[in-house]
């Protein structure tokens, strides 16, 4: 199903649900996918999300992981600053932080989805502590780079 064309139509088309319980986030971004319907099983039945509220008519769908946001839009060129050419957002990776990282890994097996890097523990600096996290990267159907993480605290520098 093409996406409808008008931009203002778009907007104002039927929608199901509701906002995100706690407001919008100040930061969600908005990502161009080929195949809604495969983006959203990716997004919503491997690794987590749900559709706080979504447009049909427009293929347009805004998602929540706890406090996590992210928008998926089926292509409608509006917005293209150019060729989108696969793997779309080279250069960029959306780190999610989860609660745990097995059940998602789980899912990603069953569906024999590939891993881009394997699990491992990763310790970040951040001023006089490091910041310690589970974390793996995934790329989803359309070549997007997700970053998965679970949270090891902090430990302080030696």
């Amino acid at each position: 199903m093409e996406p409808l064309a008008d931009p203002a139509e778009r907007a104002r088309s039927s929608s199901f649900g509701h906002p995100p319980e706690g407001g919008f986030a100040a930061l969600t971004p908005e990502l161009d996918v080929a195949d809604l319907d495969v983006s959203l099983w990716f997004w919503c039945d491997l690794l987590g999300f749900k559709i706080a509220f979504d447009r049909p008519a427009a293929r347009f769908a805004y998602l929540v992981r706890g406090s996590a946001q992210i928008m998926l839009c089926q292509h409608n060129s509006r917005w293209l600053t150019g060729a989108l050419d696969r793997p779309y957002g080279r250069g960029v990776n959306f780190q999610i932080m989860v609660d745990r990282l097995d059940p998602i890994l789980a899912a990603l097996d069953a569906a024999q989805w590939p891993l881009f890097e394997e699990p491992i523990e990763a310790w970040y600096r951040t001023g006089p502590v490091e910041g310690g996290q589970r974390e793996f990267l995934v790329q989803d159907p359309d070549g997007y780079l997700v970053r998965l993480a679970e949270s090891l605290g902090q430990r302080q520098l030696d």
